[in-house]
């Protein structure tokens, strides 16, 4: 299966680079990218008859009891390739991206589209060869499935073919407002410029929060583990918590739209106190485990200080 992607470039502000606001640059130098993943169900409420069945059982009216069946062994070794490709897919698009307003679209730096569309090109071509395999062990998982279900397994629920059931699409729509609504209404056209602008002011600060939060997070939770002992000994820490926290500062830089100064010296303050230490060093010296610990704690109290007093906007103007 193939999917034909269209990039309609977003029309960059003409304003002076000295007078562009956050949102017009955000506007300029990025493209919206909408994912869609179709996936199929692998649960199925019971009909009415089993559910008044299994109400029976509990002396239970059929109306009050919600139950469902398990269509298909998701534990599969060949299911579980696919979910795993699809948790890469939706990780890689988040991490790459920026919030934006719209569900299930976010926000592509441009410079970075062609290395996108590559990658994801790459995921739908694997799920595609993973898709086959499960379905050369359909017929067992079918035959697995009539074995756990009993009197609750109906070939119905069944498709012949499970490969027209799962895609990855995604596509570049246009977030400017259209020419033609110039030439027919200037007045619209204004309008709709307006809310497209509101939208991009909404879409910065969404970055903003989620970027806060994120470091929010991955603060508190290496600050806690670096706090006080468990059962006696120090609290055990894997080194994720470290290096989750290098990788936030690295996708930080590269998406980060300086559009909030204290922000970026909140970020900056966090890369300082964890510059130069490892996972390693932090077991083995309690004296440097807690002494990080006292300075990501003072952090993370700014960080919630930021969250509270930052001004929130709205979406869209009223009467829009």
């Amino acid at each position: 299966m193939t999917t034909t992607t269209t990039l309609t470039p977003v029309t960059p502000t003409d304003s002076p680079q000295s007078t562009r606001t956050p949102a017009d640059r955000l506007q300029a130098e990025t493209t919206a990218v909408r994912l869609r993943i179709r996936w199929p169900g692998t649960r199925k409420t019971l009909s009415r008859h089993h559910r008044q069945r299994a109400a029976d059982t509990f002396a239970a009216q059929g109306d009050s009891v919600s139950v469902s069946k398990k269509l298909i062994d998701t534990g599969h070794p060949t299911f579980r390739a696919t979910t795993a490709i699809r948790t890469q897919v939706v990780e890689y698009w988040k991490r790459t991206t920026l919030p934006y307003v719209e569900p299930g679209t976010r926000l592509l730096r441009r410079r970075d589209l062609a290395d996108f569309d590559t990658r994801m090109s790459t995921y739908r071509d694997g799920l595609a060869a993973a898709v086959g395999d499960l379905n050369r062990h359909y017929s067992d998982l079918i035959e697995g499935a009539r074995q756990m279900l009993g009197d609750l397994f109906d070939r119905s629920d069944y498709v012949d073919d499970l490969r027209e059931s799962f895609a990855i699409d995604w596509e570049y729509p246009s977030t400017a407002a259209p020419d033609y609504l110039l030439q027919i209404s200037p007045g619209l056209y204004q309008a709709e410029c307006d809310r497209i602008k509101d939208r991009f002011d909404e879409a910065v600060r969404l970055t903003e929060q989620a970027f806060a939060e994120e470091l929010g997070q991955l603060v508190g939770h290496l600050a806690e583990r670096l706090s006080g002992q468990s059962d006696g000994s120090p609290k055990v820490f894997r080194d994720s918590a470290v290096t989750n926290l290098r990788e936030f500062f690295d996708r930080f830089e590269r998406l980060n739209i300086r559009s909030d100064d204290q922000l970026d010296r909140l970020v900056e303050d966090a890369r300082r106190v964890l510059s130069g230490v490892g996972p390693q060093e932090l077991r083995d010296q309690a004296g440097l485990r807690q002494s990080l610990s006292r300075e990501l704690t003072r952090v993370e109290a700014s960080l919630d200080g930021y969250l509270t007093d930052r001004p929130r906007r709205r979406i869209l103007r009223p009467g829009r």
